[in-house]
């Protein structure tokens, strides 16, 4: 029997609004992917750096019904994105508000799902739906859709497209993690991680030809060099799952280090010489024993 399609509101998310008339050059500036591409069927994945290439904050960027810039953002790190884009927004005519009181995000899953929503299984492919926007995800399409919402009548569309709410979010972070996709900061080492080895680059978070971007160099630098020593792979694991940031390691000596976990499964920045060959078992972090698998659209 086919998996019925269930909504899960993402608590953990947040919406910045970013409006006026240079909304689009001004984050275009300083963000990995091109938001010049968005529009009523285009939603994107973007990554904002430190000027080194270090992770900062991540986000997909969808464009709202009176064609503002939704960014789908942690919400607990919020304030923080609106002070670090306002150090490189000088004079730009942009107006960046919070609106995640008013708008919601919600994971939209199952087999049913792309469907219900009258969504290709294309990546980003996006269109209006009830006073906001459905999308495919824009990282992957085998995580099916997402939509933001407003609150006030968020329930109500969602039943009438057909879906069932659920307040478990351990179903879509089950299935993001089988997938090896990161969410955030949970995955990502804040003004460490670099976007080759978390993935941007294969999850269409990057855009090569867009010019120039803040933390670019070293983007570019570590894919064209081959400069990667680490990359986030998904992990089966045995055992009480660690606590994030949880060595990993392999007869003693360091592997790498567990990120985010749930229900047996989770992610791990693994040095690549311990997936070399096939080798992927055989690592613990804590009490845990690990399983590691090469994600089925890595490039490594």
């Amino acid at each position: 029997m086919a998996q019925p399609p269930v909504a899960v509101p993402l608590g953990h998310r947040g919406v910045l609004e970013i409006s006026g008339e240079d909304a689009v050059s001004f984050l275009n500036g300083v963000t990995s992917n091109d938001i010049g591409r968005v529009g009523p069927e285009t939603t994107i994945w973007s990554a904002f750096l430190t000027p080194q290439g270090k992770f900062l904050h991540e986000f997909m960027t969808a464009q709202s019904p009176d064609e503002a810039l939704w960014l789908d953002c942690e919400a607990e790190r919020l304030e923080h994105l609106c002070k670090r884009l306002s150090l490189y927004k000088l004079r730009s005519r942009a107006t960046m508000t919070d609106r995640s009181e008013e708008l919601a995000v919600v994971a939209l899953l199952g087999e049913r799902a792309l469907g219900l929503l009258d969504l290709p299984a294309l990546e980003g492919y996006a269109r209006p739906f009830g006073r906001g926007v459905a999308f495919t995800d824009p990282r992957l399409g085998e995580l099916g859709a997402r939509a933001i919402l407003p609150r006030a009548d968020m329930t109500a569309v969602l039943a009438d497209a057909g879906f069932q709410v659920s307040d478990d979010v351990s179903e879509y972070d089950r299935r993001r993690l089988t997938l090896g996709v990161p969410d955030g900061s949970r995955d990502l080492d804040v003004e460490r991680a670099t976007l080759i080895e978390s993935g941007f680059d294969e999850l269409r978070g990057i855009d090569w030809d867009k010019g120039c971007f803040l933390g670019q160099e070293l983007t570019a630098r570590m894919k064209y060099r081959g400069l990667a020593k680490k990359r986030l792979v998904p992990v089966a694991i045995e055992g009480p799952a660690p606590e994030p940031g949880t060595p990993v390691r392999r007869n003693g000596k360091s592997a790498g280090t567990l990120r985010s976990a749930v229900n047996g499964v989770g992610l791990a920045l693994l040095r690549l010489d311990q997936l070399d060959e096939g080798e992927t078992e055989g690592l613990e972090a804590g009490d845990a024993r690990l399983t590691a698998h090469k994600p089925s659209w890595g490039n490594f």
